[in-house]
């Protein structure tokens, strides 16, 4: 069974769904696309059955496929674990990380069972707070890493950026807005930088905002905006088909970056393996990826 499971095959499985079809698979793997079709001929030829469905506009996996393909992803993350964890130097001591809200939605805890597991001797205590407040804690050296949203003009040389995302002012199409009066604002708490933006905005603008709900929560914001209460600020990510975006009626919001920030005591062996961990599953996947 070994040698019809071999690991280059499965992972050129992976690579098809994680990028919608062989070419891309093969540019991501840095080989040639018959390299690529070869080594999944070789795994149906092993398997005796069909595993891509060779139809455009449908799934590109048979249900075989699709089956194989929740085991490979299994299979391929137990090969790496047991390689790092047999392979790499042992780590040790204790990470204070300090992360935003949506992040623990986004596979944050299965990744930091994944890197205690391969380093057992390293202890990561998470927080979970509004970006400024990692921001300020990371910097006050109360957290040794931070996972947080900035604006892309405060990046530091030190950050490692995860990803860009831009913003959007939103509002319910229900909501009938009266531009000669305070626009209803649904916004973060006072701890919210996008909070803060959006007040320094209305102050230059006329007739600016009258705040009719404070929330800490994405997940409030949303549901407000969906039921109409008011306008607010908030991540693509978090854009519905419910909203209209109406970012050309007021003042374009800048775009914001997810970084990761180390403290500068806290340069120490495990530190730096939790951010290549981070970065390398969060890289361009950040929902992200909140709050803020």
């Amino acid at each position: 069974m070994s040698s019809r499971l071999e690991m280059g095959a499965l992972q050129a499985l992976c690579a098809v769904a994680d990028h919608g079809g062989i070419t891309r698979a093969a540019e991501h793997l840095a080989l040639s696309q018959s390299a690529v079709s070869h080594k999944l001929k070789r795994l149906e030829d092993g398997l005796g059955c069909e595993l891509l469905a060779r139809r455009a506009g449908q799934s590109p996996f048979t249900p075989e496929g699709e089956r194989l393909m929740r085991y490979a992803r299994r299979i391929l993350d137990l090969h790496d674990e047991a390689v790092m964890s047999l392979g790499a130097s042992p780590l040790s001591g204790k990470i204070r990380l300090g992360v935003t809200e949506d992040t623990t939605s986004d596979g944050l805890s299965l990744i930091l069972g994944r890197f205690t597991r391969r380093h057992p001797e390293v202890t990561v205590h998470t927080r979970v707070d509004q970006s400024l407040t990692v921001e300020e804690q990371v910097d006050r050296s109360e957290l040794d890493l931070g996972l947080l949203q900035l604006f892309e003009h405060r990046q530091r040389g030190s950050d490692v950026v995860l990803a860009k995302e831009p913003l959007h002012w939103v509002k319910s199409p229900d909501l009938a807005l009266d531009m000669t009066r305070p626009l209803p604002l649904v916004a973060f708490d006072d701890a919210c930088f996008y909070r803060r933006w959006a007040m320094e905005v209305g102050q230059s603008l006329s007739p600016g905002f009258s705040t009719v709900m404070t929330c800490a929560s994405i997940s409030g914001v949303v549901s407000a905006v969906n039921a109409g209460l008011g306008i607010s600020l908030i991540n693509k990510r978090h854009v519905t088909s419910e909203m209209v975006i109406m970012d050309h009626e007021l003042t374009p919001p800048p775009t914001i970056i997810y970084v990761l920030r180390v403290g500068r005591k806290s340069h120490s062996p495990a530190v730096h393996g939790l951010v290549e961990e981070l970065a390398g599953e969060f890289g361009e996947n950040v929902y992200s990826p909140d709050r803020h």
